[in-house]
């Protein structure tokens, strides 16, 4: 979300008639009114989550984010990312480290963390090392003679999201973005999201960031703990969530309500960030329950990343205030 929404026809001023030419989809009941928001939406949830873990035909289990993988095996490099991705758990197929390289803690570290997880440590030169970056699409990356493999990322299903946030005691958080396409911001987003509370993310399948080795080294560790699920349409999720009881919130510059003011922050919510450049879609605007503004001064807009991480501080602060 950062530049301001275009918008036809009446504006501010106008007598009202902009905000009453949107009472068709406003006045949303609570959730826990909503007919469709009971004890049958859990029991189903937890009859999905029950079915999933039944082992499939040939001993396996299914895996709730096995459906969709993103690309091919990719290289996290440099050290202090590299480390970040052992903390976290992060599954990783191999750990390259130059030859002759001159060790310190986190070098000792990075070997110790690999050793343990059971992955397989190679020691190859650097000129290697440099080919296997550059055939990763990374030439001249700064690896500092430490680089990891790692699969590809695998994504959630949103139902399985869903699932995941009605199982929860807590009031459902996600976020979701709508066309964000630099994966630094999807990075920075994620590291946000983790830190307030959220469920997970929800991204568009097609015209996005995915979960890249930028997003990751972005997000400082937490992509490998938050959640991310893929929708082929993300209009319609976010409808299939709403039937669900959540209700769908959209960040804009000329949002009818101020975020301050927003009475939906404690209940079971998601956030929709809009693109760095148009802000959110038409339909995505269409299908918000509310669009909210983040009240400024001094600057026209906020950067994508920093409208999600000031939104989800609200939401965390109002929730704390009235637990």
């Amino acid at each position: 979300m950062t530049a301001k929404h275009s918008k036809k026809g009446p504006t501010k001023g106008s007598g009202g008639k902009g905000r009453r030419s949107l009472e068709g989809k406003k006045g949303t009941l609570p959730a826990e009114k909503r007919h469709w928001y009971d004890d049958k939406q859990r029991a189903r949830a937890a009859k999905r989550k029950n079915e999933s873990a039944a082992p499939a035909s040939g001993g396996t289990r299914r895996d709730p984010r096995g459906a969709r993988r993103a690309g091919g095996a990719e290289l996290l490099v440099g050290r202090n990312p590299v480390v970040e991705a052992l903390r976290a758990g992060m599954p990783a197929n191999r750990l390259f480290l130059a030859t002759n390289l001159d060790s310190d803690e986190r070098v000792t570290e990075a070997a110790r963390l690999a050793g343990e997880a059971g992955i397989e440590i190679s020691e190859i030169t650097r000129p290697e090392l440099d080919r296997r970056c550059e055939s990763n699409g990374q030439p001249g990356a700064a690896h500092q003679g430490v680089a990891l493999l790692v699969p590809a990322y695998r994504y959630w299903e949103p139902e399985d999201l869903l699932d995941r946030v009605l199982e929860d005691e807590t009031p459902a958080l996600i976020v979701a973005l709508d066309g964000v396409t630099d994966p630094h911001n999807l990075g920075a987003i994620a590291r946000s999201a983790a830190a307030f509370g959220a469920h997970g993310l929800l991204i568009p399948e097609r015209r996005a960031a995915g979960v890249t080795m930028a997003a990751w080294k972005t997000s400082a560790g937490t992509l490998a703990r938050l959640p991310v699920a893929q929708a082929t349409n993300l209009t319609r999720t976010l409808e299939a969530y709403k039937k669900a009881g959540l209700f769908v919130v959209g960040l804009d510059a000329e949002g009818e309500v101020r975020l301050d003011g927003l009475e939906l922050a404690t209940g079971p919510l998601v956030i929709v960030v809009g693109s760095e450049g148009r802000g959110l879609s038409r339909l995505v605007r269409e299908t918000c329950d509310e669009v909210a503004s983040i009240p400024i001064s001094g600057a026209e807009s906020l950067n994508a990343s920093v409208a999600a991480g000031v939104s989800l501080y609200e939401v965390a602060r109002r929730r704390l205030s009235e637990a």
